[in-house]
């Protein structure tokens, strides 16, 4: 009497799970599985219906030797046992063991190989020891099979093995202001200067790390300061005007880089006034900082392209024509409109209703001229005259200085909104001075020296017209060459020097 066969569930479902056949059908390409099945439809008929293997041997080409091994591994690991398997030892089976470990060891010394020079170096050994010379192919092969994160750090240091091979942690904050991220960037973009010279602007992002939403920037030329960090964080923390931008506050963490300008001291002055704790990132570890990387990429790939002077490859296909100022404006339309207000694909919503939430209260400082006090760095001290406060050619008058008249104070500003200054005395502060003319316009410093350098190109001009009037009165004769003096002639300055 024969034994039942076990069909395909069963044989699946109650093969040994520590086989060394046991793998997942999932693990083989599909034309492995193609083969495995083939396989099993052969010895179908013996497994169904007890057809004796000598007939299906007859009746498929097969050996009986070749079905007997087919049938023990399928009773063995179920389909898995019919996948065609490679040698283990393919590739090195006429490969001397101590030649391998020589090519391995070859391989990672310093400076770095060439599969050719290893294949001659061993071909040496191997001849020296007699046995065969293995192949460049052969070489190669081994060399392979090396793992590249043990290669990359031989060959190229810690520092691009890390940034290659090692784990990150991709980290969000748990709540909105929990933590900020600052950095700068320089823009592939030419604009005009003060003297109408074309220059490579930068802009300081400030963004919150929960929502993505940017909280504060700063569009300035030069390298980057304290000053333009101090700028950006003032408008990050204090209430916007616009009520589309309601990102405010002091963040509980101000995460940035090690960059002078954040590792100031004035910057840890401030952060301990307001109890912000700061921290710096690795040097020359950048992965922490990816949020706000990827909203520099923004900006270059989305907004820059469509101003003129975007630079492209290094060259320009229109010519700079934007001021400062008019920079700025687009750039906080992009960020603001654009950037806060569209859904963001990390997060599932937009940065202004991820930083809103259910609605929440954020940590503010007392007053807005607390916080000037702190983060205005541009400090300047001026006298009182009876028409006010004179400074950068623009008069600033409030009634609070009628007491103060003939006395000198300190006044602080945001160079990018000259139309009012902060005035201190003794480092208290007395009011917000007005520019009477510029009463309800926001007006830059830059815009105060593109001003100037007008002003002063037109005066050359007007010279030079009135200069060429006047030649064009003159008469031919005050146009002819005067006589030059003698080769001879000297001027006599001492007694001596008269001829006698």
């Amino acid at each position: 009497m024969t034994s039942k066969k076990p069909d395909l569930a069963t044989s699946l479902t109650n093969r040994p799970l520590d086989d060394p056949l046991t793998d997942s059908l999932a693990a083989f390409s599909d034309a492995a599985r193609g083969t495995a099945m083939e396989r099993f439809r052969i010895l179908q008929p013996h497994l169904d219906t007890d057809v004796p293997l000598t007939e299906v041997a007859r009746v498929s080409g097969h050996s009986i030797r070749t079905l007997r091994r087919w049938l023990t591994r399928y009773h063995d690991a179920g389909l898995v046992g019919l996948m065609r398997r490679g040698r283990s030892d393919a590739g090195h089976r006429k490969l001397h063991a101590d030649l391998a470990h020589r090519i391995e060891a070859l391989a990672v010394q310093k400076p770095r190989l060439s599969a050719a020079s290893i294949q001659r170096r061993i071909a040496e050994v191997a001849r020296a020891d007699g046995h065969p010379a293995p192949s460049y192919a052969t070489v190669r092969r081994v060399m392979g099979a090396l793992d590249p994160a043990m290669l990359c750090l031989v060959h190229e240091g810690p520092t691009a093995y890390r940034d290659r091979f090692e784990l990150i942690h991709r980290h969000r904050a748990e709540r909105p202001n929990a933590v900020w991220q600052a950095d700068h960037t320089q823009l592939d973009l030419l604009i005009l200067d003060a003297n109408g010279e074309p220059a490579r602007p930068w802009l300081t992002i400030v963004q919150d790390d929960y929502s993505r939403a940017v909280a504060g920037y700063s569009v300035f030329l030069g390298t980057p300061s304290a000053l333009q960090t101090a700028l950006a964080l003032r408008q990050a923390i204090w209430r916007k005007t616009a009520p589309d931008w309601p990102v405010c506050g002091i963040p509980g963490t101000l995460y940035t880089d090690h960059g002078s300008d954040f590792t100031s001291q004035h910057l840890e002055q401030v952060a301990a006034e307001l109890r912000i704790e700061l921290v710096f990132s690795a040097v020359a570890r950048p992965q922490g900082r990816g949020k706000i990387e990827r909203i520099f990429g923004t900006v270059n790939t989305e907004l820059l392209p469509e101003l003129s002077g975007h630079l492209a490859e290094g060259k320009t296909r229109r010519p700079p024509a934007l001021s400062l100022s008019e920079l700025d404006q687009a750039v906080g339309r992009f960020l603001v409109g654009t950037h806060n207000a569209r859904r963001h694909s990390e997060i599932g919503m937009t940065p202004n209703a991820a930083w809103r939430g259910d609605g929440w209260l954020p940590n503010l400082p007392e007053s807005v001229e607390a916080l000037d006090l702190l983060l205005l760095t541009v400090a300047k001290a001026r006298l009182v005259r009876r028409d006010g406060i004179h400074f950068q050619g623009l008069r600033y008058m409030d009634p609070t200085l009628a007491a103060f008249v003939g006395e000198h104070v300190t006044i602080r500003y945001d160079p990018r909104d000259m139309a009012e200054i902060r005035v201190f005395h003794r480092n208290r502060f007395l009011c917000r001075a007005i520019s009477p003319d510029h009463a309800g316009r926001t007006i830059s410093l830059k815009d105060i020296q593109q001003a100037r350098t007008a002003r002063r190109r037109a005066l050359r001009q007007e010279i030079k017209g009135r200069t060429g009037s006047v030649t064009d009165h003159l008469s031919d004769a005050d146009h002819e060459p005067r006589p030059k003096p003698s080769a001879k002639s000297k001027l006599l300055l001492y007694k001596e020097d008269r001829r006698t």
